[in-house]
């Protein structure tokens, strides 16, 4: 596979320019700006997932008009429980804030940030730019994905780019991590999507081991409610030696109501929900703890399945259920 690595050079220069920086970034505060030193590179999630913990990440819930205050309360409320944010890309056809951006103001709060970059919005020199960015900040785990085709017609008149495919943006991050840079703790831990479906017997799984090759090291799968399903899946990579290869982090959220569930089910792509669990929401009093519920007791049964390495939580929108879903699993690191 051709990566470019004419980068070189500009990534020695980053890393130089990061060493000369003041070690104080600012911070408001109540009486005036504060100043808190800048640690080492935050890999929280990336020394879980590589160790013997259980990861847990959360997914801020971004908007076009989500402001920075906002984005911040989210992130401070849910990195309480959760190891590390996730911050996604423009997902669907509405615009939001640049997960570089947000990453950046994630580092300075003391947060660990999981971007999301994917193939679908950029040409290969924006993504090695974002890649580069990224690195020079000190970010330690990406998730790369294709992304999502666009609607013919959509809110903002968007054109897909796709000049990159999705190993080749993996392999052009691992390429980055192969440059002789001065500080070793920037290599980029990278994740990849996954979408849980019933595998045949004798399942190849070509494109999961294309990704491999070029450098992922852990799937990411879209969110899956259906434990049988995910069960099957696990098993189909074990079979293909898969496992061998990577960490699995699995999506799932706790859903406040029926029609919400519903609207997920039937608006995005390979979102997996069983009638049995919009039912449940349906019929309980309290939908909301009911979802909290569903969310923990999914969270307890997929930590235990051969091959599931941690838990990506969406939020619909308010931060407390996922903190609430996370403490009632029991699998958050200081329980």
């Amino acid at each position: 596979m051709n990566v470019d690595r004419k980068c070189t050079a500009w990534t020695a220069k980053l890393a130089a320019w990061k060493d000369r920086q003041n070690s104080f970034v600012q911070r408001p505060g109540p009486h005036g700006p504060q100043y808190r030193e800048l640690g080492p590179p935050l890999k929280t999630f990336r020394e879980k997932l590589q160790g013997t913990g259980f990861p847990i990440t959360a997914e801020l819930s971004l908007h076009r008009d989500t402001t920075v205050d906002e984005a911040l309360r989210q992130a401070e409320l849910l990195s309480g429980s959760a190891d590390a944010i996730q911050v996604t890309e423009s997902p669907g056809d509405r615009a939001q804030v640049a997960p570089l951006a947000l990453a950046a103001l994630l580092i300075r709060q003391g947060i660990d940030p999981v971007p999301r970059l994917s193939c679908r919005d950029r040409n290969r020199i924006a993504l090695q730019s974002d890649l580069l960015g990224l690195r020079a900040l000190g970010v330690s785990t990406l998730v790369l994905i294709n992304g999502s085709a666009l609607p013919e017609e959509n809110a903002l008149n968007a054109k897909p780019v796709f000049e990159v495919t999705c190993p080749e943006l993996v392999a052009m991050a691992q390429s980055m991590n192969e440059e002789d840079w001065s500080e070793t703790a920037h290599e980029f831990i990278i994740g990849t999507g996954a979408t849980v479906f019933a595998p045949e017997q004798g399942w190849t799984a070509d494109s999961l081991r294309a990704r491999a090759s070029a450098g992922a090291r852990f799937l990411q799968t879209q969110p899956c409610f259906n434990l049988k399903l995910l069960r099957g899946y696990m098993q189909g990579l074990v079979a293909a030696r898969l496992t061998w290869k990577y960490s699995v982090v699995v999506t799932l959220a706790p859903l406040p109501s029926a029609d919400t569930a519903r609207w997920l089910a039937e608006n995005q792509r390979n979102v997996l929900i069983p009638g049995a669990l919009i039912d449940r929401l349906e019929n309980s009093t309290d939908p909301v703890q009911e979802g909290i519920d569903i969310c923990a007791g999914l969270m307890k049964e997929y930590a235990a399945l051969p091959g599931v390495s941690g838990i990506n939580l969406l939020s619909p929108g308010d931060p407390g259920a996922v903190i609430a879903a996370i403490d009632a699993s029991g699998l958050k690191s200081d329980q």
